[in-house]
C-alpha cells in the first residue's frame, strides 16, 4: 500500500466521491477528481488509479439510465473519438505532463466559450448538437482529452449541452459514452504504463467512497431543475479547465 498521509487518504475519497456523482447526477464534477488525484498521485499513476475508478461508477450510471440513452447520438461520436483516443496514446507517449494539461485547459476553455456563443443563438443551439462537424469536432477532443488526462467530461457535456438534451437523455448518453470509451481506453492504460500495483491498492480503498457518490447523485438527480442542472456542468466545466492551466 502506498504511504500516504491522512489528509491524503481525506482528498482521495472526496474526489471518489465525486466520481460517483458525476456519473449519476453532476458531469464535470469528475474535473474535481482529475485535480485531486493529480496533486496526490505522481501523474501518470493518477490517470490510471482514476480510470479503474471511473469505470466502476460507469456501471451505476449505465444501470440507472439505460432506457434514456440516445443511441443515434453515440453512433454519430464513435468515428471521432476513436481517432482522437488513438492520436492521445500518441501524444501521450512523446509529451511532457505539465505541457499535456495546459493544452487542455486551453482547449477547454475555448470549448465553452464556443458553445457559450452558440447557445446565444435560438437556431444555432437547435442545429449545433446534431450538426457532423460539431460531433467530429468535439468528439475528436472529447478522445483525445479523455486519453490523456481523464477529462473528457468538460468537452462532451458541452456537446450534449449543445444537443439539448434533458437531465435524463444527457446523463443516460453520457452513462453509455464514458463506459464504452474508458473500457477501450484500458489496454491503452495498461500498455502505456499508466496502471500500476500501488494504484490498484488505492482503488480497492476507495470503490466504496465511488458507490455512496453515485447513490447520492442518483437521488439529486430526480430532484434537478434542468436550468441548474445547466449551469452546474457550465461552472464545474470552467473550474476544472482553469485548474488544469494553473
Amino acid at each position: 500500500m502506498p504511504e500516504l498521509t491522512a489528509l491524503a487518504w481525506v482528498l482521495l475519497a472526496v474526489a471518489a466521491v465525486s466520481v460517483g456523482m458525476s456519473k449519476t447526477a453532476l458531469p464535470g464534477a469528475s474535473t474535481l477528481a482529475v485535480a485531486v488525484f493529480a496533486a496526490v498521485l505522481p501523474a501518470k499513476q493518477s490517470t490510471g488509479t482514476l480510470l479503474l475508478l471511473l469505470i466502476v461508477a460507469d456501471m451505476f450510471a449505465v444501470a440507472a439510465y439505460t432506457r434514456h440513452t440516445n443511441w443515434r447520438a453515440l453512433l454519430r461520436l464513435a468515428p471521432a473519438v476513436i481517432a482522437g483516443l488513438l492520436l492521445g496514446v500518441l501524444f501521450l507517449a512523446f509529451a511532457d505532463d505539465q505541457w499535456v494539461k495546459k493544452f487542455i485547459a486551453v482547449i477547454l476553455l475555448a470549448v465553452i466559450a464556443v458553445t457559450l456563443l452558440r447557445r446565444r443563438f435560438a437556431r444555432a443551439v437547435a442545429e449545433g448538437g446534431t450538426h457532423p462537424v460539431a460531433a467530429a469536432t468535439y468528439g475528436t477532443l472529447g478522445g483525445f482529452t479523455t486519453m490523456v488526462a481523464n477529462a473528457a467530461g468538460p468537452v462532451m457535456s458541452m456537446y450534449f449541452l449543445a444537443a439539448k438534451f434533458s437531465v435524463k437523455e444527457f446523463l443516460g448518453t453520457a452513462a453509455w459514452f464514458y463506459a464504452l470509451v474508458n473500457l477501450t481506453k484500458l489496454p491503452f492504460s495498461i500498455g502505456l504504463g499508466l496502471l500500476t500495483g500501488p494504484g490498484l491498492l488505492i482503488d480497492l480503498v476507495l470503490i466504496p467512497a465511488v458507490v455512496v457518490g453515485a447513490i447520492l447523485g442518483r437521488r439529486l438527480a430526480d430532484r434537478m431543475d434542468q436550468r441548474l442542472f445547466e449551469r452546474l456542468v457550465i461552472v464545474l466545466t470552467i473550474v476544472g479547465a482553469l485548474y488544469l492551466l494553473i
